[in-house]
């Protein structure tokens, strides 16, 4: 199995947790389109879950999943791959 470094690796290929980071932090997630406010989450990866303040969350360890974490206000703070 490979050795999977959160906020340094990831097996799907794509952007690294701080590219992601750098995208999303300060912004909401929208079903529209991306602007300097907002991030489209037709354009997140397609392995994704969007976490909420009190959402219960399966503890199965998925190195390919984006989790992309809200506060109240629907705006991200965090972002992690599992």
């Amino acid at each position: 199995m490979p050795l999977v470094v959160p906020g340094i690796n990831n097996t799907s290929g794509g952007s690294s947790q701080d590219e992601w980071a750098n995208k999303l932090m300060g912004k909401t997630v929208t079903e529209g389109s991306s602007d300097v406010n907002s991030f489209a989450k037709q354009d997140l990866p397609k392995t994704h879950r969007i976490v909420k303040p009190g959402d219960a969350m399966t503890m199965d360890h998925n190195p390919d999943r984006l989790n992309v974490h809200v506060d109240e206000n629907g705006t991200v703070h965090n972002v992690n791959y599992g």
